[in-house]
């Protein structure tokens, strides 16, 4: 049997479905406007400030000084959040009730806003009350694919790093969580996900 006994999921882009772009396809027309302005004025790079701990009123005046004409645009990203994330990844859902009815403790580690995760949460209530804890980067002003969020995780989840599985889209983050002794799965799909715990002998 498995040493491994419990799952430490990533959030976006494992089990929620969250681009930038979502959010500003319903304000801006498709085309070159669009494409230009998610890759050159409200970046990744730029949000990635709010996953440090950095609040959005800071973040947003910034570069609004550097964007003026973007203002009303820039303005929206912290209210309407939540129009960045459209559905849960296919499968997670009834992946996520499988592992929890097979008595598989839960956990997660997200490089998220603190600001904005809360009511991201609530509004998957049916994926997240299955979590016994979930760790927001933005809270602890650490980041993935740091050691010490792992560390701090690890110790306020009661888990060693050998009893952990751990799940996440993004392979610097993969690479963090398995130089600690988790087995760090790369996600692609559900179907390949579950496969593989089913040879942990996580799933029958």
């Amino acid at each position: 049997m498995s040493a491994r006994r419990a799952v430490i999921f990533d959030v976006g882009r494992v089990l929620i479905d969250w681009e930038i772009r979502f959010l500003y396809e319903r304000l801006i027309p498709e085309g070159e406007a669009l494409d230009a302005f998610v890759r050159d004025v409200v970046t990744p790079e730029w949000h990635f400030q709010h996953d440090m701990g950095r609040p959005f009123a800071e973040t947003s005046a910034e570069l609004i000084a550097r964007y003026p004409e973007h203002a009303d645009l820039i303005v929206q990203f912290g209210p309407r959040f939540n129009e960045t994330n459209r559905a849960a990844v296919p499968g997670m859902p009834e992946l996520l009730a499988d592992l929890d009815s097979a008595g598989v403790p839960l956990f997660a580690i997200t490089n998220f806003s603190g600001e904005f995760f809360p009511p991201f949460r609530v509004k998957y209530p049916e994926m997240f009350d299955r979590f016994r804890d979930i760790v927001v980067s933005g809270d602890e002003k650490l980041i993935k694919p740091d050691a010490a969020i792992y560390h701090l995780a690890l110790d306020r989840f009661g888990l060693r790093a050998e009893e952990s599985v751990f799940v996440d889209d993004n392979a610097d983050n993969i690479a963090g969580a398995a130089a600690l002794g988790m087995h760090a799965i790369l996600f692609t799909d559900e179907p390949a996900l579950r496969a593989e715990l089913k040879t942990l002998d996580l799933l029958s």
